[in-house]
């Protein structure tokens, strides 16, 4: 089975996510995705994120195996035009479900499915990827309190290195570093957004204290490899690594080609 989903996609948040997971579990999914235009049309509203952006973070999504460019449909009952889509699963959330869009779906071949709020509860944890063969072990430390394009961009480029451990800061140890008010999301939560990104081997959350909060995960990975990029080469990291026989790896922070440099400060205001 076949299943689509169709969406602006702007901004893409951990209820997105989910949405996008439990919709894979119905069969391979592709997503219809709302051009610039397209989401001006039916919403009276610039996207805040270009279709360029949203369309690079979608195909990084895990749970998603195909993502198409879509005009605007005749009315927002109606998927965009896409080829033919029947057989397929029209998979919805219970806040724009309605009678006309199942009637869509049994008048052009389609099956029609509601995802309740219910069914989009909580972040549960995912299972490591599967990795082709034996490669080596990177780990990757962070708050990644918003994830964005620049977050994507950079776990794509250390996973080249080998399979990416990406250990998110546990919620009480980022108010230590950053202030009351942090993190903006909590840790499971930001787990979850990591470990959605098909870069990512594994997400997990930090248990030590302070810049070098990860030390007991890190213990146990043994990983070959701890990247940072330029922000994050700080808080005695690389003389960790030197004493424990770890290679250290600053990448620059440079955007993915064509889109536009993102920060998590920027994006939350604070």
């Amino acid at each position: 089975m076949e299943a689509v989903v169709t969406g602006a996609f702007d901004d893409l948040r951990s209820r997105d996510l989910r949405f996008l997971q439990e919709a894979s579990r119905l069969g391979r999914l592709t997503v219809l995705l709302s051009d610039d235009e397209s989401v001006y049309v039916m919403t009276g509203e610039r996207p805040k994120f270009p279709f360029a952006e949203r369309l690079y973070f979608l195909k990084a999504v895990r749970y998603v195996a195909a993502v198409i460019p879509a005009k605007a449909p005749p009315h927002l009952d109606a998927l965009p035009e896409a080829g033919d889509l029947r057989g397929r699963v029209w998979v919805d959330q219970a806040s724009g479900a309605n009678a006309q869009r199942r009637r869509f779906c049994q008048r052009h071949g389609l099956e029609y499915r509601v995802l309740e709020d219910r069914d989009l509860a909580g972040f549960p944890e995912a299972e490591p990827a599967p990795t082709p063969g034996p490669r080596k072990k990177v780990v990757a430390t962070g708050c990644y309190d918003w994830l964005h394009s620049g977050h994507v961009r950079f776990f794509e480029e250390v996973s080249a290195y080998g399979d990416l451990y990406v250990i998110v800061g546990h919620d009480a140890n980022i108010r230590l570093l950053k202030g009351e008010g942090h993190p903006l999301l909590g840790e499971a939560e930001r787990r979850f957004m990591a470990a959605s990104i098909r870069y990512v081997t594994q997400a997990l959350i930090s248990t030590g204290k302070g810049w070098l909060d990860a030390d007991p995960e890190i213990q146990r990975i043994k990983p070959d490899i701890y990247a940072v990029n330029e922000d994050g080469d700080r808080g005695g990291k690389r003389d960790y690594c030197k004493q424990h026989g770890i290679e250290y790896l600053v990448l620059k922070r440079v955007p993915a080609p064509g889109l536009p440099g993102r920060s998590s400060t920027d994006l939350r205001g604070f």
